[in-house]
């Protein structure tokens, strides 16, 4: 199985933390609301200029603070391709497979540049970056994982592999 991912970035610094995604005072009003200010205070333009496969480069710490599930939330609602940072907190990182958003991890984020034209290769560990034609290895995600990312998340994993065993057994 091997899926690409194809996007425009967005390029981010360190420590970009969970509240910024999903600002407190607007989580209580629902996905829709608080994506709407999703990165609002670091990048105003972000939450009305994203578009759909958009790819979210960044430096280290990504995705620190609450463990909630919100800030991934607010990204998948934007309908943010996939995350490339330098390293992430482990929740952010376990919350992002878990709801089905590709998140790599890469040493060298420093090389891409705002607005590139991106295409990511979880499987194979690879950016290629269209716009300056270079190309960066990344972490290798597995292939478990990848199976997770590509069913929506966890929860579409499990419903889909037990549906699965269970018509086998009949």
């Amino acid at each position: 199985m091997e899926t690409v991912i194809r996007g425009r970035v967005w390029k981010f610094g360190d420590n970009i933390d969970t509240g910024q995604m999903a600002i407190g005072q607007y989580t209580r009003q629902g996905v829709e609301v608080y994506a709407a200010h999703c990165l609002e205070n670091l990048r105003p333009e972000f939450p009305g200029s994203v578009k759909p496969g958009d790819i979210i480069v960044a430096g280290k710490n990504f995705g620190s603070g609450s463990s909630r599930e919100t800030a991934v939330l607010a990204l998948k609602h934007l309908r943010v391709g996939a995350v490339v940072a330098e390293f992430f907190s482990r929740l952010f990182f376990r919350n992002a497979v878990n709801l089905g958003l590709p998140v790599l991890e890469c040493t060298e984020t420093h090389r891409i540049e705002e607005a590139d034209q991106i295409e990511l290769s979880p499987i194979q560990g690879k950016i290629n970056d269209l716009t300056a034609n270079i190309t960066i290895n990344t972490q290798v995600l597995p292939e478990h994982i990848m199976k997770i990312i590509s069913a929506g998340g966890l929860v579409p994993y499990l419903e889909n592999t037990y549906i699965r065993q269970n018509e086998s057994t009949y």
